[in-house]
């Protein structure tokens, strides 16, 4: 019964961490264009960076993305219950997912 048990946790464990690895960054990084560069800047630094938008009230998707206090789960739980002044974009959980695909593309 115990082997059962584990069995279970481990393979919702690794079906939790697919969910990240199968997130599509580049998705993600037209949302974060469409829905996040009107408040945040989101220039990453990379030679292919897009126009700089947003404001300086609010982090940069960068700072957000390096932050080690805002882990994937914070962010899903972040980007599905957000608080004001942020508002609810009604992401689903694929689009959260690629956001946060796109935020962690940021650190490497």
């Amino acid at each position: 019964m115990k082997t059962g048990l584990y069995v279970g946790v481990l393979m919702m464990f690794f079906a939790m961490a697919d969910v990240t690895q199968a997130a599509d960054a580049e998705v993600g990084r037209g949302i974060a264009d469409r829905w996040c560069a009107a408040c945040h800047l989101t220039s990453d630094s990379n030679a292919d960076s897009r126009v700089v938008r947003g404001t300086d009230a609010v982090p940069t998707l960068a700072s957000i993305a390096r932050d080690p206090n805002r882990s994937p789960n914070w962010l899903r739980q972040w980007l599905t219950f957000p608080h004001p002044p942020m508002p609810d974009l009604h992401l689903s959980h694929s689009e959260i997912d690629d956001v946060i695909a796109y935020l962690q593309g940021m650190t490497r």
